[in-house]
């Protein structure tokens, strides 16, 4: 659009002005201008826009309500100060005097603000876009003195060429000269036609958000998997978040509407954790490296496998690891420390979400954690024990003279592994008892408390020094997550059951069926059942449909299986009642036929009473409190028809899921006591 400074006006008493309109539209203009009645002048009500930009193409956007209060406030009363305004849940400031949005939590290029009161919208337009602000000035002077002395036709034209005309109150045009090419005409035909201008955000066709409420139960802080982008429309970790928050929002007020209503639930804040920006950054330049031995064929390709798919290498890179870990935590230990400063009155507790490779950093980071006591001043030696008690306490304390001799301590004896043991000539059972309990009572960077039944390796890089959390996460959400596949390469077979993270309590594995990176936990835990993963309900309340058949149809097949066996085993026994010398003997006076089906029939009771009692018994250890680990996703009907066609969406999907975000909300507000309500439909 035009720059409009320094907008020259001149007021011109109509007639021919009709005639730069279209031919059709003189009549309807005067029709209009008979139609409309005087009516007092009130002033314009402005609202407050911001502008965003992405690809060459922008748009300007409404702040809420709420915001746009706060803002025409702190202008009014500003006195030439530039006062700041905290928006968007206070995820934004915006500098009023300067007219510019700042991202608080993340870098972002600061975006335009714009006080608007006046529009337009041409023909091929999806939306109306705001004046600036000296233009729609002198377009609110003409529109008063044309209400105040009831004169219209007023024609107003500016030193770039273009024309306004205000025909009536409710009909007001804006005309482009004859061959001017700017940016305001995309083609020749359209050098006459004119744009639509309105008055007032209330004129226009625009949906303003709704205000967010200002009391924030809870934080989560999410981070992203490999590469730069997190879906398939190749937005960033910060537009993926922005839309499961927005996501979140609706469902809040959808299924805990009477909560919200009564105070008793606020909203949860949503806060993106970007660590690709510093491994790609300068300070490693990396890039440069990688780009130096990089063929020149098939450029696109091998520039998405350099800064995507190499990550995942990267992350198995001790120094690489190092940066990518380091940079994780800071981030949030950074954005806590930001979030409590900004929100001092908040006293809920933090959840972390991760996505694809960002689970299994997480849950590297989380595992390699250390408690209250390893954390404050010097570490508790195992709980404050002795060398002597411990072993005591293991039944091992044959063993003491052994250790002692070679000057260990419960620390020293903490770094040992299990060939250092097995040189001392302590036999295997009792390596595995000291190691399994130093290490659940100690745990390292290097190692974890794991049951390790065959293999002496930690969880982790072994030569990376996680850092340490300033808060103790609730709940760690993964989102597609190849974490199980990763400790079965890195020669782990099985998680003790006993195992919790040393600072989170809870753990949920979330994926879609399709999902080609995402794996389960459950087995490495209860490897002796096979357990069908939590199907998580539809946002609605029910199964999809296609799922809703599909079981119909599986329970018919069972039903129909069952009574045909049953009508066979009839017949064969009225077959059986003929006289004796007939039929063939069978063993016990039993038919050979009879006792097959019978056994069939007692197989398949039996069958499903042991997989109904081993669903009700099992016990899915304390990763996530005994509770179940592996949720898997509805599939949609169109993804049931090629799950491989869908499959790399598969992996993205989470973001934009309503049926994850809630599956979120009701872990966390079930352990603020608050019940998720059933929606009306």
């Amino acid at each position: 659009m035009s720059d409009f400074d320094h907008v020259a006006i001149i007021f011109l008493q109509a007639s021919p002005v009709v005639d730069e309109a279209s031919p059709s539209s003189a009549s309807s203009f005067e029709m209009l201008d008979m139609e409309s009645a005087h009516a007092p002048y009130q002033e314009v009500q402005p609202h407050w826009f911001f502008c965003r930009r992405a690809d060459d193409n922008t748009s300007w956007l409404p702040f809420s309500r709420e915001d746009s209060d706060k803002l025409e406030n702190a202008f009014t009363n500003s006195k030439n100060e530039d006062k700041v305004v905290a928006v968007e849940g206070q995820r934004y400031d915006v500098h009023v005097k300067e007219r510019k949005r700042y991202a608080v939590y993340w870098e972002q290029a600061p975006s335009e603000v714009r006080r608007c009161t006046w529009f337009y919208k041409g023909d091929k337009d999806t939306r109306f876009m705001p004046y600036p602000e000296d233009f729609s000035k002198d377009l609110e002077e003409a529109y008063r003195k044309s209400v105040t002395s009831d004169e219209w036709k007023k024609k107003l034209d500016f030193p770039t060429g273009e024309t306004v005309i205000l025909h009536n109150p409710k009909l007001i045009m804006q005309y482009q000269p004859i061959g001017l090419q700017d940016d305001w005409v995309s083609s020749p035909s359209e050098h006459t036609r004119p744009r639509t201008v309105k008055r007032g955000v209330d004129n226009i066709s625009v949906e303003i958000p709704d205000g967010e409420p200002e009391k924030v139960d809870h934080v989560v802080f999410m981070v992203h998997g490999i590469g730069p982008a997190c879906d398939l429309r190749f937005r960033s970790i910060i537009q993926c978040v922005n839309d499961f928050r927005s996501v979140s929002l609706s469902l809040l007020a959808s299924h805990y509407k009477r909560a919200q209503q009564e105070g008793q639930v606020g909203r949860v804040e949503f806060l993106p954790v970007n660590w690709h920006s510093a491994l790609h950054g300068d300070a490693t330049g990396v890039d440069e490296d990688i780009q130096r031995i990089t063929l020149p064929s098939i450029s696109r390709l091998r520039h998405f496998t350099n800064d995507t798919l190499l990550d995942l290498f990267f992350y198995n890179s001790p120094t690489y690891c190092q940066t990518i870990v380091d940079t994780v935590a800071s981030e949030f230990n950074r954005l806590h420390v930001l979030f409590k400063q900004r929100h001092p009155e908040f006293s809920g507790t933090v959840s972390v979400v991760g996505h694809s490779l960002g689970s299994l950093i997480l849950f590297d980071l989380l595992t390699n954690q250390r408690d209250e006591s390893q954390i404050s001043g010097e570490p508790c030696h195992l709980n404050c024990n002795t060398l002597e008690q411990t072993l005591n306490r293991l039944g091992l304390q044959q063993y003491l003279d052994v250790l002692q001799n070679e000057n260990l301590d419960l620390e020293s004896l903490a770094l040992c592994r299990d060939s250092d043991l097995k040189d001392l000539g302590i036999p295997l059972g009792p390596r595995k008892k000291i190691l399994n309990y130093v290490r659940r009572k100690w745990p390292q960077s290097v190692t974890s408390a794991v049951d390790y039944e065959y293999f002496d390796v930690g969880i982790g890089q072994v030569s990376i020094d996680y850092p340490q959390l300033e808060f103790h996460p609730q709940t760690f959400f993964a989102f597609g997550s190849p974490i199980g596949m990763f400790l079965t390469v890195r020669g782990l077979k099985r998680i003790d059951p006993n195992y919790t993270f040393p600072t989170c309590k809870s753990f949920y594995n979330i994926y879609h069926p399709y999902d080609p990176v995402a794996y389960r936990i459950e087995p490495m835990i209860v490897s002796e059942v096979d357990l069908e993963p939590m199907l998580i309900p539809h946002h609605k309340g029910r199964k999809r449909m296609h799922l809703e058949l599909k079981d119909s149809l599986t329970r018919m097949s069972m039903d129909l299986k069952n009574n045909v066996l049953g009508s066979l085993r009839t017949a064969w026994q009225s077959f059986a009642r003929l006289p004796v010398a007939a039929l063939p003997p069978g063993e016990g006076g039993e038919t050979t036929t009879e006792k097959t089906l019978e056994e069939t029939q007692d197989a398949n009771s039996q069958q499903q009473q042991v997989h109904q009692k081993e669903h009700r018994e099992i016990k899915m250890g304390m990763l996530n409190g005994g509770r179940r680990i592996d949720y898997v996703l509805q599939e949609k009907p169109i993804e049931s028809f090629n799950e491989y066609l869908f499959a790399i969406q598969s992996h993205l999907c989470y973001w934009e899921s309503e049926d994850t975000a809630l599956l979120l909300l009701k872990e966390i507000y079930d352990n603020l006591g608050v019940a998720i309500e059933q929606p009306q439909q």
